[in-house]
């Protein structure tokens, strides 16, 4: 069991606090007893002003991946970083673009954070799409976990923008933090069901591939939240962790994330598997995650 945690000896910043995870992130560590740094690019402010907190605890800051200064401003001070990268507003499609700003960002956060004396750990919000995406992936004899990348080149040929992007952005940070020696851990999420779930949402491209390899994965919002914050605690905790708590692994569950993503007319993607095939075979492990979970109290 790890130890027990003082958490109100601790600051930690969010950043990017205005998204789902980033603004439930803020809620959920302000309760916990943390001060938190959340941290949002201009449109954000929105998003985090349902939260009621003492001013004193809770300070927010407008930060752009792409100024150094801003960032250093937002982790002063901190002992941990959340880190959740979100698309500018004025370009939320995944795309080489974009793949070429988050890798970008996330250089320059860990650079940032290898400069802020008081930063003990970071945790680093990546997806299951940074570990799926490999042309071997039918043959291989092991269930998919965090050891296993996806193919940067398999991505860009199948135009997988999300896993392409996720897997760069990743790679860049682990190896800034190796490099910069920041204890950094990285929370490879499924899809998140939330209420702004659509079929547009790129992790869903390739959909139907993920379904019939058994690696369509989902996670619940609270448990998301749960499992940054248990690896941050957790002075145990190492790596990469798999973080899903759903398996879409039968036609139903398919049909039921689908009527999730839209609300007439179902994507093919998901649907166009044999209805008459009721299970298939689960190939991915979140094993390591269960194990750290154990004992962690919400």
């Amino acid at each position: 069991m790890a130890p027990s945690f003082d958490h109100s000896a601790n600051t930690v910043c969010v950043m990017d606090a205005s998204g789902p995870l980033g603004t439930s992130l803020v809620q959920r560590l302000l309760q916990r007893g943390y001060n938190v740094h959340a941290s949002v690019q201009s449109h954000g402010m929105e998003q985090l002003s349902g939260i009621s907190a003492d001013t004193n605890r809770l300070m927010i800051f407008h930060s752009d991946p792409f100024d150094y200064h801003s960032i250093t401003d937002a982790l002063s001070g901190c002992s941990g970083l959340f880190y959740v990268f979100e698309p500018p507003q004025d370009h939320p499609n995944y795309d080489e673009y974009i793949a070429a700003i988050e890798v970008r960002a996330a250089h320059n956060v860990l650079e940032a954070c290898a400069q802020t004396q008081t930063i003990d750990k970071v945790v680093f919000t990546s997806s299951v799409t940074a570990v799926v995406w490999r042309e071997d992936r039918k043959y291989m004899d092991s269930n998919m976990n965090e050891k296993h990348w996806s193919d940067v080149n398999f991505c860009r040929k199948f135009k997988l923008w999300h896993g392409m992007s996720k897997t760069m952005a990743e790679r860049t940070a682990w190896g800034m933090a190796m490099d910069r020696g920041v204890n950094m851990v990285s929370v490879n999420a499924g899809l998140l069901t939330s209420d702004n779930l659509c079929i547009k949402h790129p992790y869903l491209r390739g959909a139907a591939e993920m379904y019939e390899d058994g690696v369509l994965v989902t996670v619940d919002l609270g448990i998301l939240v749960d499992t940054h914050i248990c690896v941050y605690e957790d002075v145990a905790s190492y790596g990469r962790y798999l973080c899903f708590n759903h398996v879409v692994d039968n036609h139903n569950d398919a049909v039921q994330l689908a009527r999730m993503a839209i609300a007439s007319t179902p994507p093919s993607l998901p649907l166009s598997c044999d209805p008459g095939k009721e299970f298939i075979q689960q190939r991915i492990s979140n094993q390591k995650l269960n194990e750290i979970m154990v004992n962690f109290v919400s």
